[in-house]
Formats: structure tokens, C-alpha cells, sequence
């Protein structure tokens, strides 16, 4: 159980960092799983199996051409303290970089910020 703890501190330490200063990116917790009610249906949460621990977004000022636009990239971020991404882990930070989007497997805040290019 230690590990997951220790995710989840470097979880909100990532989020505190992204926020701080400019405030540029904003992340969120996404918890991804199933349970079932009390009726027994199964209900799933999170976007979709795969996605990251932190979701987001990186609010980036365009150049030359579109002078003062900001646009809202989406962000990903995959936390893992010592353990190793499943494929499918792996797979949608891939989407999500092919895309255009910001995403990777982040260790620590520094690893973090680097993938959002803070």
C-alpha cells in the first residue's frame, strides 16, 4: 500500500506545480475503474481503460500569425512511483502525443513539468 501513497502524494504535488506561478496548466485526478451498485450493474468510470492518473490541460499563446490566441492542449500525465506502464497506459499517452497533445510517464514533478513543457 505504500506505493500507492507515494503515487499519490507525487500526484498532487504534480498538480500543484502545473498550477503554480502563471498557472498555465491545470490537471485533474482521473480515476479509472469499475464497481458494481447496489442493484449489481456494473458501472465503469474514468475516460477509458488505459488513460492517465492526470488529465488536463496546457494554455499555450500562439505565434506570429494569430497574435494573442490562446489555445487549451489537452495534457496527460501517467504517475508511476516505482512500477512500470501497462501497454495500455502506454498506448494512450501515444494517442495522445500523436494528436498533438501533451503526455508521458512522469516519476517526479520535474519529469512532470518537462512533459508539460513548463
Amino acid at each position: 500500500m505504500a506505493e500507492r501513497s507515494d503515487e499519490r502524494r507525487i500526484q498532487s504535488e504534480i498538480q500543484l506545480a502545473a498550477s503554480a506561478g502563471g498557472g498555465t496548466a491545470r490537471l485533474w485526478r482521473n480515476n479509472v475503474g469499475a464497481l458494481r451498485d447496489q442493484r449489481g450493474q456494473l458501472v465503469r468510470y474514468g475516460l477509458c481503460p488505459g488513460s492517465s492518473d492526470l488529465i488536463g490541460l496546457r494554455t499555450i499563446t500562439i505565434t506570429p500569425d494569430m497574435v494573442g490566441q490562446r489555445v487549451a492542449v489537452f495534457s496527460a500525465i501517467e504517475v508511476k512511483d516505482r512500477g512500470r506502464p501497462t501497454d495500455q497506459q502506454q498506448a494512450f499517452v501515444a494517442m495522445v502525443q500523436q494528436a498533438g497533445g501533451l503526455a508521458g510517464i512522469a516519476r517526479s514533478v520535474p519529469d512532470a513539468l518537462s512533459i508539460l513543457r513548463l
